[in-house]
């Protein structure tokens, strides 16, 4: 039955008969007596009539017609409440009820470098971290349920959920993501260590359109977590890349021809990549419609925004029509439906336009020893610098796995690593760097450490202790026998640590500084500012001396994610460290070099964490061994976590206070900027 809601001093009261019409515009500053919801700041829509009495007439930008039209291949709209799920979800604005229009000015380095706060304005997953960074909450999934041991997990999605270009969004598409992308050796020469679980595959259902069933090997509790914590959807769009998939469409082939493509997976490479990230270029931006073939963009996204336009200056997306989202007053969000990425290589220039109010948002990249200029700056330009604690921090790390096998004889000694991380005076590297405002300390594998963990970890071989560094190098036989004031290899060949780093992810301030330290204990040191994708290219292709990245998970990413714990201890826009051990992890051991029993000790201690109850007995055992393993292994050498400054313009509303300024979180991913709106 129907019911009727009176408003009485500002609360709604629930009648039983019938219902409102209007729904109340609550926010969370004035929820006008309306209950919360089971998740807090949103609602399924039947939960949020329930609650309020009311039924939510859902209503539109005004302009997505236009926007709609600027969607290539995108057909003429049907009526919104036709556009969005039976099961819409309904967010409640920080504030107030926003209004349409503007364009979200942003930032970013490159094309795939500086651009992951920019993907998580409108990154969209099966779940996400509320803005507690504690709770798991629904996102594109409308609920789901574990079996007792957690080696089932049920998912439930929106009914009536539709792609960007009207097709619908089932459970097909979450195992097309699975079985004919992540499993198939086409696309991956392996699979990625997320999508399996104990080294081995999982085995995905569907139980009608709108439900899918992960069905486990062993018992993984931190699948979700991962895919809270992560930029990877577990969904593409099957009715478009499966045209090009032999599998799928036996036509496939001829279909990525007409498109120019040599073969199907080739279009699919092009579109999705043979990497898993999700902002890369698309293909079709700038081909030309061809007849017969398919004339988008980019392939069709449930997230906030779609690409219409990238070039090698910047890219634009605009609203999806078709996305899942209302706020309390029943209008479909993004309330901003334009978002204009512009690239500045430069960290200078990129810090000038902050200054001059040229960005509306940016949190990447910006590393703490900006937030001077930015916060005296505040005032004359319109906007707010909050600086929040990092997750990550700087860390250094070196080859296991160098070409040169001498170096690689000196990088794999643990007394090398030892000396060059008592070499580092991390006190003052604090006060210079990170203007005090930092706390030294060792890396563990962990950020924060977990309670059920001895802190002793965070100050392992972090004292600042040069005259030990010292002996330490002259113990290995590593001395100056040119008398240029440097140490040689102990073959007498000369030894020069390039260091090629990214401002992207490290300050140059601790660059320079940690390789003053370096040779202050005799270890020539050249130091060099690259591009990401310089840096990320060296580094895959084994030609880095020295890594440096901000590193460091929290319990919940690792738990769904234990790539940092598996050689090369990274992926490619992180750092890693042991590339050919890596080789000979996924190749089974056919090719590559065979690790040493430390790592293979963690690989199996991280399986094993991953498969047992966090908290038991167990869990405490197996973090704890993680952790020394790691650490006193030094396979990241850590220096001072500091907080990091996050920029917006005053004119962008309901923005909230964040808890972090973290990759590992997805930046603004928790704080449901769909909801953000320009008041100017």
């Amino acid at each position: 039955m129907k019911r009727i809601s009176l408003l009485v001093c500002g609360a709604a009261i629930a009648l039983p008969g019938m219902a409102l019409a209007n729904c109340p515009a609550i926010t969370l500053t004035d929820m006008q007596g309306v209950a919360g919801g089971a998740h807090g700041q949103q609602y399924d829509l039947a939960e949020f009539e329930a609650a309020a009495g009311c039924t939510l007439e859902i209503s539109e930008n005004s302009a997505i017609g236009d926007f709609n039209a600027r969607i290539r291949g995108n057909s003429a709209l049907p009526p919104v409440a036709e556009r969005v799920p039976a099961d819409a979800l309904v967010v409640v604005p920080y504030d107030s009820i926003g209004s349409y229009g503007g364009v979200l000015n942003t930032l970013a380095n490159a094309p795939e470098s500086g651009t992951a706060d920019i993907l998580s304005v409108r990154h969209v997953n099966l779940v996400r971290y509320a803005d507690d960074l504690q709770t798991i909450v629904p996102n594109v999934a409308k609920s789901w349920s574990w079996n007792d041991d957690f080696t089932v997990l049920t998912v439930d999605l929106r009914e009536g959920h539709k792609w960007s270009d009207g097709a619908p969004f089932t459970s097909a598409d979450v195992i097309f993501w699975y079985d004919n992308i992540q499993m198939d050796t086409n696309v991956f020469e392996s699979p990625k260590g997320y999508a399996l679980v104990g080294g081995e595959r999982m085995n995905l259902e569907a139980d009608g359109p709108n439900r899918v069933i992960f069905n486990l090997p062993s018992p993984k509790p931190g699948l979700l977590a991962f895919f809270a914590t992560t930029h990877v959807p577990p969904f593409l769009p099957k009715h478009f890349l499966g045209q090009f998939h032999p599998e799928v469409d036996a036509n496939a082939d001829a279909n990525a021809q007409t498109l120019g493509f040599e073969n199907g997976y080739e279009a699919i490479k092009a579109y999705y990549g043979n990497s898993d990230w999700t902002d890369t270029p698309t293909p079709m931006l700038s081909m030309p419609d061809r007849a017969g073939g398919l004339p988008r963009d980019a392939m069709p996204t449930i997230e906030s925004h779609i690409y219409v336009k990238d070039t090698t200056e910047n890219r634009v997306a605009v609203a999806n029509p078709y996305f899942f989202m209302v706020d309390t007053a029943g209008n479909q969000l993004p309330y901003i439906p334009e978002i204009d990425e512009i690239y500045v290589s430069d960290t200078e220039v990129r810090i000038l336009k902050l200054v001059n109010g040229e960005a509306d948002y940016k949190s990447q990249a910006l590393q703490l020893d900006a937030a001077p200029i930015l916060l005296e700056n505040q005032e004359g330009g319109n906007y707010t610098v909050d600086l929040r604690p990092q997750v990550a921090y700087s860390v250094f790390g070196f080859n296991f796995n160098h070409e040169d096998l001498e170096k690689r004889k000196v990088f794999g000694d643990l007394r090398f690593r030892e000396a060059m991380s008592v070499a580092i005076n991390r006190a003052e590297l604090n006060e210079v760097a990170f203007l005090g405002l930092g706390q030294p300390l060792q890396y563990t594998g962990f950020s924060p450490l977990p309670s059920f963990v001895d802190d002793k970890w965070l100050s392992h071989k972090a004292e600042y202790d040069p005259a030990s560094a010292a002996e330490m190098l002259d113990d290995i036989g590593m001395v100056d026998t040119d008398g240029d004031g440097f140490r040689e290899l102990p073959n007498g060949d000369t030894l020069v640590l390039n260091l090629s780093f990214s401002s992207q992810k490290v300050s140059p301030a601790v660059v320079e500084l940690v390789s003053k330290y370096w040779q202050d204990v005799g270890i020539k040191v050249g130091a060099k500012e690259v591009t990401s994708d310089e840096y990320r290219s060296a580094q895959s292709a084994n030609k880095l001396d020295v890594v440096s990245w901000q590193m460091g998970q929290p319990i919940a990413a690792i738990l769904g994610n234990g790539s940092r714990f598996v050689p090369p201890y990274g992926g490619y826009f992180s750092a890693r460290v042991a590339m050919l051990w890596g080789e000979w992890v996924e190749s089974a051991g056919a090719s590559g070099v065979e690790p040493p029993e430390w790592s293979k000790q963690i690989m199996a201690d991280i399986d094993a964490f991953q498969s047992a109850q966090v908290g038991s007995p167990v869990s405490v055992e197996i973090g704890n061994r993680l952790v020394a393993t790691m650490t006193e292994n030094l396979v990241f050498i850590g220096t001072v976590q500091a907080p990091g400054p996050i920029y917006h313009r005053n004119v962008l509303k309901n923005f909230p206070d964040y808890l972090a300024q973290s990759d590992e979180f997805r930046w603004a991913f928790p704080y449901r900027p769909q909801q953000w709106f320009l008041d100017e």
